[in-house]
Parts: C-alpha cells; structure tokens; sequence
C-alpha cells in the first residue's frame, strides 16, 4: 500500500525540501559553510550567510550539516585527519 499523505509539519515541509537537493548541492553547501568558519566568520554569521546565499531554509542547513558531519563529507573530513 502506497503511502499517499502530505507533510503537514515544517519539520516534514523542510525535510521534502531538503530531499529535492542533489547530493551534490547539499556537499557544496557543506562545503561552503566549514569554508566559511575556516575563514574566521563566527558560526551564527556563517550560518545566516549560507541560508542567503543559497535560499535555504536554517532546518534544511541543520539537516545538511548533520548529514555532513556523520558522513565525513570534505572538508570536514580533511580538517579531521590533519587534527589526528
């Protein structure tokens, strides 16, 4: 049986969203945020930037850097072999 219901939460609204970014684009924004604080900008002003410059809700930057993080996606990964 096919599960036909709509989200109805923001967290669901957000999460659809999130989903409709290419594992590619997620990386890059990824990417772009830890370049961002590696730059020096403070993780607040990081974030905001990120959500504007790539039209992004802050729930789907959250999911994207969760999945980031637990999947060791660069540069995170690199800045966490040079740490060893």
């Amino acid at each position: 049986m096919t599960n036909n219901r709509k989200p109805t939460t923001a967290l669901e609204i957000d999460t659809m969203r999130a989903k409709r970014l290419t594992l590619q684009q997620r990386k890059t924004i990824f990417r772009d945020l830890v370049s961002a604080q590696d730059q020096g900008m403070k993780p607040s002003e990081s974030r905001q930037h990120i959500i504007g410059l790539y039209k992004i809700s802050d729930a789907q930057l959250l999911q994207i850097e969760e999945e980031g993080i637990s999947k060791d996606w660069p540069p995170f990964d690199d800045v966490m072999s040079q740490a060893s």
